[in-house]
């Protein structure tokens, strides 16, 4: 049977946030849900892409619509064997819902695998899951990595850092690295 995987998502989620990962993890047998506040399987959301053009932050740039494929109402949590957050601008306003929120901390608290990216782990914040870990995230993030008691470090965007059950990138060029380790937490071998 495949390890079922939840995803959360939201308007603007960062297109290859959520788009790289969730064919990623399809094409190595995984069955991943993907979940949003507000919306049912087959609404879709829009995407952005961040791009970096030299200015003091990044630029947002109109991404893809992505196909929500489950209803968060209507989930077992019970039945997955780990969560992918994505980051992106969704992340700041879903940290805000409660639903999402019991959601990442049932994960926690079962000690199931967790991945999450970029600005993913402002909801991870919210949820107060992070006192004593050690995690990366998008530079922004770090401070408030730090006032909810986890040490953030500045690591390169293609690395990735774990900590029992979480595994952390700061960005998408991070995809590899992430990718890695989260199909290790979940017991995973591909080999060639």
């Amino acid at each position: 049977m495949a390890k079922k995987i939840l995803m959360i998502a939201g308007d603007y989620v960062e297109d290859y946030e959520i788009m790289v990962p969730f064919q990623a993890m399809l094409s190595v047998g995984l069955e991943v849900d993907v979940i949003a506040p507000g919306r049912k399987s087959g609404d879709t959301i829009p995407t952005a892409i961040h791009d970096f053009v030299g200015d003091q932050t990044y630029k947002e740039l109109t991404g893809h619509r992505f196909a929500i494929n489950a209803d968060i109402d209507a989930i077992d949590l019970s039945g997955y064997d780990g969560l992918y957050v994505p980051g992106g601008r969704a992340p700041e306003y879903l940290r805000l819902e409660q639903k999402v929120l019991d959601i990442v901390k049932h994960f926690f608290d079962a000690d199931k695998p967790v991945a999450a990216i970029c600005h993913g782990i402002q909801i991870l914040t919210v949820a107060r899951v992070l006192e004593g870990r050690t995690l990366t995230a998008y530079v922004a993030v770090g401070p408030d990595i730090e006032l909810v008691g986890g040490t953030w470090k500045n690591i390169p965007a293609d690395e990735a850092i774990v900590d029992g059950n979480l595994v952390t990138s700061p960005a998408w060029p991070g995809h590899p690295a992430i990718l890695k380790e989260f199909y290790q937490l979940l017991g995973m071998k591909i080999s060639i």
